[in-house]
């Protein structure tokens, strides 16, 4: 089972990504840690690289009967790379979840992350830049996948373990 969580930046993609990986027992795949060791160490990661990163990680043998895929892909490019790679395979993405969050509480968040774990990619600015890049390149994305009737919003406001059940209502597991 292929599982594409969605949502912008502090929707608690990670979280749930984690929570929901460990009970299907399939791997967590995510570009956010590499594109923040990245920017750490001021390197450019071109598409290029994070889209056979991707396909590197699909290959895996644990990814070869599912994964969850934690925010990526993030535009309609990615997704359709994401899609040849499972179809070479005779697989296709099963969910899509788009955890839903008011701006709101996702500044609340991400400014709390920001102090609570030192995250210097959560300045005031840089949220308010993600949160338009968010919308900007991930509503065609939306699109895309609504077409093919399987995209799921979760209301991502609550406890953790609430949206983690929501979750699991969604997807029967």
């Amino acid at each position: 089972m292929f599982i594409l969580l969605l949502g912008a930046p502090g929707s608690g993609k990670g979280t749930q990504g984690k929570l929901l990986a460990e009970r299907l027992g399939l791997p967590k795949i995510t570009t956010g840690d590499i594109l923040r060791a990245a920017v750490k160490a001021e390197t450019l990661v071109p598409d290029s690289v994070i889209l056979s990163m991707i396909k590197e990680e699909l290959a895996k043998p644990e990814a070869q009967q599912g994964a969850v895929l934690d925010g990526f892909p993030r535009t309609a490019v990615q997704a359709e790379l994401v899609d040849r790679t499972l179809g070479e395979r005779g697989q296709r993405l099963n969910h899509i979840l788009l955890l839903d969050v008011p701006e709101e509480e996702l500044v609340r968040r991400m400014t709390g992350r920001a102090a609570h774990e030192g995250r210097s990619d959560d300045t005031p600015e840089a949220i308010r830049t993600r949160l338009q890049v968010y919308q900007r390149d991930t509503a065609p994305l939306i699109a895309h996948y609504a077409e093919r009737g399987i995209v799921k919003r979760v209301p991502g406001v609550g406890g953790v373990d609430e949206i983690a059940a929501e979750i699991k209502r969604i997807i029967g597991r």
